[in-house]
């Protein structure tokens, strides 16, 4: 099982953006997206007002970055050459970006961007003002479908998310706070993937693990948002649970409604309910479908039942790098699902006084379904003392 994303990977991922660059008039693929950046190089940094800027030509691949990332991106195999400022907003990223650009003679870009994104407070120039710039989605696109080794590495954080929600289990009792609960079986996942993994683990946490675990309760659990809130276990209490594992970037979602002690009569329809849901989309989920088919079919249902009135969203997100990519499965998508995408199925219900929703991490694959969380989804197995 691989850790983390081979050169290979990398090769294949920039040979097809100058495919695609080669079908434009343009000499340079430009992206300012922190994401994408990562995607094509493996360069993973924090987006901040500090601008990165990612150029590929046909025959150079360069990045222009802020003095303190220079230490960090210079060993990268992938990247021909590195350009720096000192910082913003005094070193004008994105004029040092126009320069990295002006001597490898570009023009001409397809970008993600025009200029750098407005966050943390930066406010720079249009990367127009100096260049002919199109706007491109080529990476957006490319990351729908995951290659093999991207829904393997997807598979090895929902094994490790699968343990650390065991702990999860394991750790609940009336009495106990949901914050130290999930602290706990956060650390004990972390702890027990770092030992396993050793050095074949890529690094990507600052100070924190890699694995996360942990719970909403009570009332809170009726928001699909909800916060952990500041009130003791109590035998009853509903659980939305969420647990993931970071492996070279990418992530799983695994999450489960759980019951501590004892479910009511009132719990158990509407858990029941929530899990005929999930399978109605699964049975719906196949390679050609229609994602609207899916999120309708989960619609359908809940109006059978008459709670539609208690869904507050659609069925489900992909997910990969960013905990939530797109396609979505919503009435209001287009496009099929096809080999690669790989989906949350999380269709909840949400009543005055609790929430319930499972989610699990799904592959779309030739045949049909890869299913890559696999805690159990019965009431039994959710009911924690």
């Amino acid at each position: 099982m691989p850790t983390e994303v081979p050169d290979g990977e990398f090769a294949d991922r920039l040979a097809a953006v100058r495919a695609r660059l080669g079908e434009t008039g343009a000499d340079a693929a430009v992206w300012f997206g922190a994401t994408a950046i990562e995607y094509l190089t493996g360069f993973h940094h924090i987006q901040t007002e500090r601008p990165v800027c990612l150029a590929v030509t046909p025959e150079r691949v360069e990045l222009t970055v802020p003095r303190l990332e220079v230490e960090r991106v210079s060993s990268n195999p992938r990247v021909d050459a590195v350009h720096s400022y000192f910082d913003y907003p005094g070193g004008e990223p994105v004029e040092t970006a126009v320069g990295m650009l002006e001597e490898l003679e570009v023009g001409a870009v397809r970008a993600d961007a025009d200029g750098a994104p407005g966050v943390m407070g930066y406010d720079g120039p249009a990367l127009s003002e100096f260049l002919d710039v199109e706007t491109q989605s080529w990476v957006d696109g490319m990351r729908e479908a995951k290659s093999d080794v991207e829904v393997d590495l997807i598979r090895e954080s929902a094994r490790w998310a699968n343990l650390a929600h065991r702990y999860l289990a394991e750790y609940t009792e009336p009495g106990a706070h949901p914050v130290t609960v999930s602290q706990r079986a956060s650390m004990e996942g972390s702890r027990a993937m770092l030992d396993a993994l050793g050095s074949e683990y890529a690094v990507r946490t600052r100070g924190d693990g890699p694995v996360h675990a942990g719970y909403i309760s009570g009332e809170e659990t009726a928001l699909p948002h909800g916060h952990t809130p500041n009130e003791r276990l109590s035998r009853g209490d509903v659980l939305v649970t969420g647990a993931t594992a970071n492996v070279d970037g990418y992530y799983s979602e695994l999450e489960r409604t759980m019951f501590v002690g004892e479910a009511s009569e009132e719990d158990e329809h509407y858990f029941e309910l929530m899990c005929e849901a999930q399978e109605t989309a699964f049975e719906a989920m196949a390679p050609g479908v229609d994602l609207a088919y899916v999120d309708d079919a989960v619609h359908s249902y809940f109006e059978e039942q008459g709670i539609a009135e208690l869904a507050r969203h659609h069925v489900g997100h992909n997910i990969g790098l960013g905990a939530h990519e797109p396609p979505y499965i919503d009435r209001g998508s287009e496009g099929e699902m096809e080999p690669g995408h790989v989906y949350t199925i999380e269709p909840g219900i949400y009543t005055e006084n609790a929430g319930y929703r499972h989610s699990d991490t799904v592959a779309v694959t030739e045949d049909g379904l890869d299913f890559l969380t696999d805690y159990p989804r019965d009431l039994e197995s959710n009911i924690v003392e």
